[in-house]
């Protein structure tokens, strides 16, 4: 089966073993869920799109085999134009492929906690704007402020105090509303975060993470919550290349060429890890060991290919912990299998 998804009307593209269509429908999506319970046990394509783990894990409660594939990999079998029915049926192709690779179904707790980044990261870009917004009104009456948010909160009282005789009462109170606006983003952005930490601090995989450095309960409750089973990919460059950390190819002809990172995947992570490998690397450009692998990596490469180079070794990390169930241990020698 390949099952588009929708808001309101899904499309069912079913095939047998031979590949032959065998079924062609369109379901309201109040009727999904009786429909295949009234079908044996079967395969199910979908993408990975809204709504998709919700369906997947009402589909395999009924008893039916899911498996969600990136959207972009279900693109090329697309035969004709884009609609409902097509994308259906190359759903259905894209499923049976040997070499496809599926993402794995997210748990509705691990939907939660990613729900609760979102939000949290909604909140830090509308407190960031309305930083921005207090400030470029107030440098119209020559009041400027410092960077860093926590200026916005402790300065521009004093400011705008300072030059009340100034300021027209009105701008005066607009300041006030505004200030009080971005008191109260604010305590959202840190109530999600205490929320954010304390589950990292239940889990034994965030805990694990946060013993690496450069790695929080932000991060580490991020990527436990979205990579899910370790073990699905199958080694620790796999989890970098998902993320987006390894060098694009354009190789031809026997000639490898090696551009700049992929960016691929889910880019809050990848943003997470490369702040957290730049939070590092400030911390120890001036202290790292003489001929450790960070300091030869800063002498030759500047700080932000050093930080991507750094974020990239912690998912490989990363995934040796969560795969293998293992704690950090700081400069770790694996041992070389023998033949």
């Amino acid at each position: 089966m390949g099952l588009d998804l929708a808001k309101s009307v899904l499309v069912v593209h079913g095939v047998d073993a031979q590949g032959k269509t065998v079924l062609k429908k369109q379901l309201r999506r109040d009727q999904v869920t009786a429909y295949f319970a009234n079908l044996p046990a079967c395969l199910v394509g979908m993408e990975a799109c809204g709504s998709a783990h919700h369906w997947a894990r009402q589909l395999r409660a009924l008893g039916h085999e899911v498996r969600l594939m990136a959207p972009q990999f279900v693109k090329p079998y697309v035969k004709t134009n884009k609609n409902d029915a097509a994308d259906a049926q190359a759903i259905g192709e894209a499923v049976a492929r040997p070499s496809m690779r599926f993402v794995p179904v997210k748990t509705p707790e691990q939907q939660a906690i990613l729900a609760l980044h979102r939000a949290r990261q909604g909140f830090v870009e509308e407190r960031t704007a309305h930083a921005n917004r207090i400030r470029g009104l107030l440098a119209e009456y020559g009041l400027v402020l410092p960077q860093g948010i926590a200026h916005i909160r402790q300065r521009v009282p004093l400011l705008v105090d300072e030059a009340r005789q100034k300021l027209p009462g009105m701008f005066i109170e607009l300041i006030g509303r505004l200030l009080e606006h971005f008191k109260v983003v604010d305590a959202q952005v840190h109530d999600l975060e205490a929320q954010i930490e304390r589950w990292a601090q239940e889990q034994d995989d965030c805990r694990r993470l946060q013993a690496i450095p450069g790695i929080g309960p932000i991060t580490a409750s991020a990527l436990v919550a979205s990579i899910g089973d370790a073990r699905a990919f199958s080694s620790g460059r796999q989890l970098a290349a998902w993320l987006g950390l390894v060098p694009r190819q354009h190789s031809s002809g026997g000639k490898n060429v090696l551009l700049g990172m992929s960016k691929r995947g889910d880019s809050y992570l990848r943003t997470l890890l490369i702040h957290g490998a730049r939070s590092v690397i400030f911390a120890r450009q001036r202290k790292a060991p003489v001929g450790s692998w960070l300091q030869k990596l800063l002498a030759r490469c500047h700080a932000n290919v050093a930080a991507v180079a750094l974020a990239n070794k912690n998912a490989r990390t990363i995934w040796a912990l969560l795969a293998h169930k293992r704690s950090y241990q700081a400069g770790f020698v694996p041992t070389p299998q023998q033949g």
